[in-house]
């Protein structure tokens, strides 16, 4: 038996290439639909607290971003991947001016 599966639209959630390099966004924010990912699945907040540390969102736009981000996981996820070793190639590159001065800085991740 082979199920339909429904394609939900995000009322909430806007893709547009000149706001974050076309990363997804809660519409009329700069909020990333990673930015509220990583704060619920990383940091352990609920929809709730997210709303108490950003209170121009409302709870609506979190649910929103969240069942996004899991409708397209996979793709946020590779791209955060891509961009932390970006990250960390530009580190190597280019060592933090305080670190020279006072020496390596202890990694807090």
């Amino acid at each position: 038996m082979q199920t339909a599966v429904k394609k939900v639209k995000h009322p909430y959630i806007m893709v547009n290439k000149k706001i974050r390099g076309g990363e997804p966004v809660i519409a009329g924010t700069g909020i990333r639909v990673l930015d509220i990912a990583i704060r619920y699945e990383i940091m352990g907040m609920s929809p709730e607290d997210i709303i108490v540390t950003l209170p121009h969102l409302n709870l609506s736009q979190v649910h929103d971003a969240l069942s996004y981000y899991y409708e397209h996981k996979n793709e946020i996820d590779t791209k955060w991947k891509e961009t932390i070793k970006d990250i960390k190639t530009l580190k190597k590159a280019h060592p933090s001016l305080l670190e020279k001065k006072i020496g390596r800085i202890k990694d807090i991740h």
